[in-house]
């Protein structure tokens, strides 16, 4: 009798990340994905894992949770980790990764192993009777999105999500642009734009007067009850807040110094490599809704992108999350449908990271239900159980997609003085439950 699959919809990063853990367990996994036979407004090549908003992976310390989680995964053997690794890019303390190169290396990978079927079809709706991962992801088809909301979440909740522009790394000033890493930490492998308090005034004035591109249908519908997530808010979004908005958001000028001539600035625009032969480079923070004519004209008032050519332009688009504390249970399956799991930003993991830490987490405990093992079941001690804790806590009253953070893991039973030094705790119990969990105990 042979066992039965797992299916897993939508070739993200969750869904490339909970079909390889759970074929790594010696189980048989079927991965729908509908690209390239339909795409999203947001995607634009048809291969797995594209990363549609920036190339950055954030922080890659393990004193900062999203570093912790990236080093938990790794140690679990996470495809998108390896992947990252693999396809690095020079981005200071961060961990950025060539999305071209990242989403091939993944795809190559996930079509090439032996106990994975890769079905290029778009699913509208869940089959009775089978193990089902919904990795469908943020911009799922308007199918599957009726679908899920009829039998799981009623009317759902809804929130508008940017893309940041990409420009020409040869058609930057670099007589006035100058590279550097804030406070010096790791190499200098940012390009900064300095700005003058006058010429800030002109940049911002011109951003909050720019026009905005029109919402598509569905959008428009949706208008009434916008929702930006703060961590992927629109520049002009961001500037009408107030004038000091930018400089103490993406544009903060503390830590960076012209190296040329050791002066500060009012304020500084930085820009982050996009790929490996440093030819492309990414506004960050500089997400948008803008119209492309507009995004010429006020992000070339930018000092050093006075004649910057923009190969790619920023975007708006709609990502849909789930009423996770309603229906999930911390192994991220619907409590009042057996054999239904959901992963991935749907969920209310904010992140590419923590996305892949939910896949990963799904992959791994439907891999078990179906071998007849005991449930893993991450504790809250570590930062994958913990943003599974999260999204699964009925106890929440208005829930909101998160990123990961330390305040969400366990608190030590012990006192530590300095951030710093408790972060850092918190990170070597979490590691160490991890090695005892993979069997690596004893690993640094």
């Amino acid at each position: 009798m042979s066992m039965p699959t797992i299916h897993v919809y939508g070739a993200g990063l969750a869904g490339s990340e909970a079909a390889w853990q759970a074929a790594r367990q010696g189980v048989d996994v079927v991965l729908h994905e509908m690209k390239p036979h339909k795409m999203t407004p947001a995607h634009h090549s048809r291969g797995f894992a594209e990363l549609v908003c920036s190339n950055s992976l954030r922080s890659d310390r393990v004193s900062n949770a999203v570093g912790l989680l990236k080093e938990e995964l790794s140690r679990m053997g996470s495809l998108i980790m390896e992947a990252a690794r693999a396809t690095q890019v020079a981005a200071g303390s961060a961990l950025a990764v060539d999305r071209d190169r990242f989403s091939a290396y993944i795809t190559e990978k996930l079509c090439a192993h032996p106990r994975i079927t890769v079905v290029e079809e778009e699913v509208s709706a869940i089959p009775d009777g089978q193990i089902t991962v919904v990795a469908t992801g943020p911009l799922t088809s308007d199918p599957m999105a009726a679908y899920i909301r009829t039998h799981f979440a009623g009317d759902g909740l809804h929130f508008f999500d940017a893309v940041a522009p990409i420009v020409d790394a040869s058609t930057i000033n670099m007589d006035i642009a100058f590279f550097a890493s804030r406070y010096n930490k790791g190499d200098a492998d940012y390009i900064n734009c300095p700005m003058t308090r006058e010429q800030y005034d002109a940049f911002y004035q011109a951003l909050i007067g720019a026009e905005e591109a029109p919402l598509k249908e569905f959008d428009r519908n949706l208008q009434k009850e916008l929702k930006v997530f703060e961590g992927c808010m629109p520049v002009e979004v961001m500037a009408r807040r107030g004038y000091d908005t930018l400089c103490y958001g993406p544009l903060k000028p503390v830590g960076l110094t012209d190296p040329r001539t050791g002066a500060h600035s009012f304020a500084v625009v930085q820009l982050r490599r996009e790929n490996q032969e440093g030819t492309m480079y990414n506004l960050v923070g500089f997400q948008t809704h803008l119209t492309f004519p507009e995004q010429r004209r006020v992000f070339r008032l930018i000092p050093g992108l006075e004649n910057a050519e923009f190969l790619r332009y920023g975007v708006m688009h709609r990502n849909t999350y789930l009423p996770s504390p309603d229906m999930l249970e911390p192994d991220y399956s619907v409590r009042t449908v057996p054999n239904v799991y959901f992963a991935g930003q749907m969920t209310g993991v904010e992140g590419y990271v923590e996305s892949c830490a939910s896949g990963a987490l799904v992959g791994i405990e439907t891999a078990a239900q179906l071998l007849g093992l005991e449930p893993v079941d991450f504790p809250q001690e570590t930062a994958i159980g913990a943003l599974a804790a999260y999204i699964s806590d009925e106890s929440v009253t208005v829930f909101q997609p998160m990123n990961v953070n330390f305040g969400i893991l366990t608190p030590l039973d012990r006192r530590v003085k300095g951030k710093a030094n408790k972060n850092l705790a918190i990170a070597q119990r979490s590691l160490a439950i991890i090695d005892q969990m993979t069997g690596q105990e004893g690993t640094e």
